[in-house]
């Protein structure tokens, strides 16, 4: 087999971590694990196997695309299961962890996080976040985007501005707490993606949250 077919298999098995990760989210079981392997194998078998000339080289490939896609699917669902079970157990109920396979949703309150008007991180909050940077910096492969959302009371420019404040005061913490720059970004929505109605109090809490999003890099 030549280097150059050796390289194709490689960036063929490298092309199925970008799905090898579907899995769902909540408390988790390994599953992305185990999905993230099976799928990367899979998609590392059919890639590499398109790589040969003959039926013998189309098999041996095809067995060295699995191999490949494997630990690559396998070691990125991994990853994610093994910093959601700490994030769990760190921080508690009162912050919401989404585990879509693809990445980690890290949803922190802004009433827990911001008095009324308030870009300045209540102490308390702090505390998580300095827990979160932790286990940022444990895991560095990953990019994170900080996410600034509020509610739809008031004038649409300032929540935008806001949520803009707000996200950038978490993005300083995690920075401050060791976070390198390079893979952070500070990101504000105002009230453009609720994720629960507007109509009632609990709605209106529900979206007025920041959002850091973990995706492996």
């Amino acid at each position: 087999m030549t280097l150059s077919r050796i390289n194709l298999i490689v960036a063929a098995s490298a092309l199925a971590l970008t799905t090898a990760c579907a899995g769902t989210g909540g408390p988790n079981d390994n599953q992305n694990t185990r999905q993230g392997a099976a799928i990367g194998a899979g998609l590392g078998a059919l890639l590499g196997a398109a790589t040969g000339d003959t039926k013998r080289e189309r098999r041996q490939q095809a067995v060295i695309g699995a191999a490949l896609g494997a630990g690559i699917g396998g070691a990125i669902g991994s990853n994610l299961d093994k910093q959601e079970e700490e994030l769990r157990q760190a921080l508690g109920g009162n912050v919401g962890i989404v585990n879509n396979g693809n990445n980690l949703t890290v949803t922190l309150p802004q009433d827990i996080l911001f008095a009324t008007n308030s870009t300045t991180v209540s102490g308390g909050a702090q505390s998580n976040l300095f827990t979160l940077a932790n286990s940022l910096q444990r895991y560095p492969n990953t990019t994170v985007n900080v996410i600034g959302h509020t509610d739809n009371v008031g004038d649409a420019a300032f929540n935008f501005d806001l949520s803009q404040r707000r996200a950038q005061s978490v993005t300083s913490i995690l920075i401050n707490a060791g976070v390198s720059p390079a893979r952070i970004r500070s990101v504000g929505r105002g009230e453009d993606a609720p994720v629960a109605t507007n109509l009632t109090p609990e709605g209106r809490q529900q979206n007025r949250r920041v959002e850091v999003v973990i995706t492996p890099s």
